[in-house]
Parts: C-alpha cells; sequence; structure tokens
C-alpha cells in the first residue's frame, strides 16, 4: 500500500513538472517569434568576441553591412558580411576583395559581388546566434545576385562547431581562419 501510495505521488510530480518545462520552453522561444532582421548602421564592437578590434567604419564601408536581429527595440544578436566575388583567407584579404567587388558594381548594376561573407557573429541572448543564420540565409536566398554564403571564422573549435551544427560544410582550414559554407 505504501509503495502504492509512493508511486501516484511520483507520477503526479512527474506531470507537474512536466507541465512547468513545457512552459518555460515556450517561453524561452516566445521571443524569436517576434524577431526581426535589421540593417545597423553601427554596433558596439567591443561586445563582437570574435573582430572587436575592426571598427564601425571598415563595418560599413565598400559595400560591407552589419545585420542585426532585433527584438522589442534590443538587438539580440549581430553578424557582419562583406561582399566578394571571391573566399578571402584573411581579414586583410576581405578588406581588398570588398573594396575591388564595391568599385566593380559601382561600373555596373550596383550588386556588389556573388559571395556574402560572415566575419563576425554574436548573441546577447540565448538562441539569437542560430537565428540571425536563419534570417540571413533566407535574405540571401531571397536576393538575385548572391549565390553563396562563406563565413571566415577563427580557427576555433567554438566556430567549427557553432557552423557545422547549423549546416555548414567546412570548405578549407587556412593559416588564420577557417570557412565554412551555408549552402543556397
Amino acid at each position: 500500500m505504501i509503495k502504492k501510495k509512493f508511486n501516484t505521488r511520483i507520477k503526479a510530480r512527474y506531470r507537474k513538472n512536466k507541465q512547468i518545462i513545457k512552459k518555460e520552453i515556450n517561453n524561452f522561444f516566445d521571443w524569436i517569434k517576434g524577431a526581426e532582421l535589421i540593417i545597423l548602421n553601427e554596433c558596439n564592437t567591443s561586445e563582437d568576441p570574435v573582430r572587436p578590434e575592426l571598427n564601425n567604419e571598415f563595418r560599413n564601408s565598400y559595400g560591407r553591412k552589419i545585420y542585426g536581429v532585433r527584438y522589442k527595440g534590443k538587438i539580440c544578436a549581430v553578424m557582419c558580411f562583406g561582399f566578394t566575388n571571391e573566399i578571402p583567407k584573411t581579414v586583410k584579404e576581405l578588406d581588398l576583395m570588398t573594396k575591388d567587388a564595391f568599385l566593380k558594381s559601382v561600373l555596373r548594376d550596383q550588386k556588389i559581388g556573388q559571395i556574402a561573407i560572415a566575419y563576425t557573429i554574436w548573441s546577447k541572448k540565448k538562441g539569437g546566434g542560430k537565428l540571425i543564420v536563419k534570417e540571413v540565409f533566407k535574405m540571401i536566398k531571397k536576393s538575385n545576385h548572391l549565390n553563396r554564403l562563406v563565413t571566415l571564422s577563427p580557427l576555433t573549435e567554438m566556430a567549427r562547431n557553432f557552423h557545422l551544427h547549423n549546416g555548414a560544410i567546412e570548405l578549407q582550414v587556412n593559416k588564420e581562419t577557417q570557412n565554412f559554407e551555408y549552402k543556397i
């Protein structure tokens, strides 16, 4: 009899905890539904864990852009891009290739580069990194001149795991960086 009473209590507690966990998970992901991708004029570069040495002028010149995920007026994740026609192996190459693509676009159709190079990403809210990757992926898919999404990532296991877990394939490992590609 005691065993039966004990089992009933365990089952009741299990059901209650299951409801609480389900509610918490729903609350956790509610913010993602209301978030939107926006273009930023600047970001707080000291928050950038990957490339804090790059100032806002670099991030916004020669066709480079800063994208953010905004939720309730706050920026939850940031991703910076350069647009090129080749895949850079260093930040210096990224600088030169984005300038080249930008200058060529001035003479043609104003569409800068065919490859979007993500060179830094960070999140202030759980799930923000994955969300911004998905949103930028959708934006690039809709564009009619971008046909590749490639990263210029640091040589860290964390960067490698992040990109592989989010569906990218490893293109190459360089001396200072590594490149991953998200299939469009």
